[in-house]
């Protein structure tokens, strides 16, 4: 399967279990694959025949900033559902969040979650 890939996106949003990180926001690095079917506009140079890569950032960021979640699960759940709802021609995603500012006394990069998830099976049942 061909994919559309958006390495290192970041967002700064507000999610995390404590409420400083609610309030005072963080940033959020997002990297997206998106399986899809290449074929056409591999043959028609037309970006109608694809999924723009400059579209799926305005969703993953709409997304990023709707809602202010506890868990990075829950955000990498509702980016996979918003990018199934909006192109259908996605077959399967893979997103991996990484948090960089995450407050643990640690020396570390960044902590992350990593999702993948075909279409139509949503654990919401909404069926996207």
């Amino acid at each position: 399967m061909d994919k559309i890939i958006v390495k290192n996106l970041k967002i700064f949003a507000y999610h995390g279990v404590n409420p400083e990180e609610k309030e005072n926001g963080q940033n959020f690095i997002f990297d997206i694959e998106a399986s899809l079917s290449l074929a056409v506009p591999c043959k028609t140079d037309n970006v109608e025949d694809t999924v723009s890569y400059a579209k799926i950032i305005k969703t993953v960021t709409r997304t990023a900033l709707s809602q202010k979640d506890d868990l990075l699960e829950r955000v990498c759940q509702r980016v996979a559902d918003a990018l199934f709802e909006e192109f259908e021609k996605i077959h399967a995603l893979k997103i991996t969040l990484k948090k960089p500012e995450a407050p643990i006394k640690a020396d570390f990069d960044y902590v992350a979650v990593e999702i993948e998830r075909k279409r139509n099976e949503s654990i919401f049942g909404n069926g996207v």
